[in-house]
């Protein structure tokens, strides 16, 4: 972009016009009088004559020179600068014990249900082909089964958050040099589902978030079988503090492959059956202004983060910056040049007498 910061300037410049017409071509040349100069008619002109005729523009070019000086031109370049406003994001992974079905696939290779979800919400936040990732929202890490654990507060720091996701691990027994499990009872209770108090945690991370909008996203392949708050109470204190929540069913009710150690520590797949609470999930979607998406395979899920995506949008604020370069030292120092030529010129070899 080019342009001039004080172009009422130019207004000289009809002054410098006057001026020249009134010196040039109005004012009377010196003359001596002599009795006969038809003579001096025939005789050729010399170059430094020639020359003579343009000195006196050197003056009027390097003042106009100086009118476009202060003029102040100027050469921009413009910026276009996006302000981005994320939203705040809480991620419940259900890691109960109906989480370890094989019914899943990546790659091509048999997977349970908790690794394919961790692998389509890494996708979700870093980005790949289809999706473009979530680098400007704060997003937050939960995973339950009896007991909800607070794996990542709400960060940017996306790498952290990630390696977080990774270390989401199913239940395990602790066992004994024999074999023998240590505490059942324990044990039993990390297998269980307790989406209420998920839920509730989550709201406390994300109400005090400074982002307008607040989501969770729930995933859960079965129905609530321990803690002290139900889904729904749970989805009440959400749409208390403005927060949506987006269910995600894992798989469906039915048969479903297990990996198992038999007798003799082989292991192999064994159908057990499960059963997903759809109408409650439904429930607690719809009450905070959500959505309700049922996942079967890895697929279903992709499509399902990439619906959130488009849902969910990031704010962008654009605005255009243009930085201008003054220029006026040009036409300045040419003019000045000019000028300094004409007064040497006019006194020197130019010089006219009288």
């Amino acid at each position: 972009m080019f342009r001039f910061q004080s172009p009422y300037y130019f207004l000289f410049l009809i002054l410098l016009v006057v001026l020249a017409v009134v010196l040039e071509f109005r004012r009377q040349p010196a003359s001596v009088v002599f009795s006969d100069v038809s003579l001096l008619r025939f005789l050729p002109r010399t170059f430094i004559q020639q020359c003579a005729v343009f000195v006196p523009w050197l003056l009027y070019l390097g003042m106009a020179l100086w009118v476009v000086a202060l003029a102040r031109p100027q050469s921009g370049k413009e910026e276009y600068r996006i302000r981005a406003e994320g939203i705040a994001l809480a991620l419940c992974v259900d890691r109960s014990g109906s989480m370890a079905a094989v019914d899943f696939a990546l790659g091509g290779k048999r997977v349970n249900r908790l690794e394919a979800v961790k692998k389509t919400f890494r996708d979700f936040v870093a980005g790949n082909s289809a999706l473009s990732g979530r680098k400007d929202d704060m997003i937050g890490l939960l995973a339950f089964g009896g007991y909800v654990d607070a794996f990542c507060p709400l960060t940017l720091d996306h790498a952290t958050l990630l390696e977080m996701l990774a270390q989401i691990r199913l239940p395990e027994p602790l066992v004994d040099e024999h074999g023998n499990l240590l505490d059942r009872r324990l044990y039993e209770e990390e297998n269980m589902t307790a989406i209420g108090d998920a839920l509730a945690q989550a709201v406390d991370r994300l109400k005090n978030a400074p982002a307008k909008s607040k989501v969770i996203i729930l995933l859960s392949d079965g129905e609530q079988t321990f803690g002290t708050l139900t889904p729904l109470e749970g989805a009440e204190t959400a749409k208390a503090f403005g927060i949506k929540i987006y269910a995600i069913g894992i798989g469906s009710t039915g048969e479903a492959p297990y990996v198992v150690t038999d007798q003799f520590g082989q292991q192999r797949l064994a159908v057990q059956y499960v059963s997903i609470d759809e109408e409650t999930l439904k429930k607690v979607a719809e009450l905070t202004g959500g959505q309700y998406f049922n996942a079967k395979n890895t697929q279903a899920l992709e499509r399902i983060y990439s619906e959130i995506d488009q849902l969910e949008k990031t704010i962008h604020e654009g605005r255009t910056y243009t930085q201008y370069t003054e220029l006026f030292r040009y036409p300045l120092l040419i003019g000045t040049i000019m000028i300094l030529l004409y007064l040497v010129l006019v006194c020197t070899r130019f010089r006219r007498l009288p």
